[in-house]
């Protein structure tokens, strides 16, 4: 079957936001590659670049996180978008509540931590750096 790892793109802050996902998931960062690893003559890198992260993964299940820093000469990026979200599906009521405490921290709540009649659980909110995620979980 086949894996779908979300890749997310930041103004900057991609290290910090990691490391803010990573208190909530847990595990240990893969893949780190900054700008000035990859520097050439071909691909220049400012010296004010040169430690953002072109790269950055945090293994979450079977799947990835995974994330860079947009250089400016490439623009700004668009972390406050409303055309998609990251949903994640947890094993039980407990984790939900728990994933969610940990990435609403700080963010804007859209849907609010509810149950229905069934035990399912859901939540829509955008989290501190601008990124957008559903958690919810059903008992069937």
């Amino acid at each position: 079957m086949a894996q779908i790892n979300p890749h997310i793109n930041f103004n900057g802050n991609a290290e910090e936001a990691f490391a803010f996902y990573r208190s909530v998931f847990g595990g240990d960062f893969v893949n780190i590659i900054r700008f000035k690893e990859i520097s050439s003559a071909e691909f220049p890198v400012p010296e004010h670049e040169a430690n953002k992260l072109m790269n950055i993964a945090l293994p979450i299940g079977n799947s990835y996180l995974i994330a860079n820093d947009v250089p400016e000469s490439m623009g700004r990026t668009n972390e406050k978008e409303n055309r998609s979200k990251i949903s994640i599906r947890a094993d039980s009521k407990v984790e939900a509540l728990k994933l969610y405490n940990g990435l609403s921290a700080g963010g804007q709540t859209e849907i609010p931590f509810q149950e229905d009649p069934s035990g399912s659980v859901y939540a829509m909110f955008r989290d501190k750096y601008g990124i957008e995620w559903i958690v919810n979980f059903n008992p069937e």
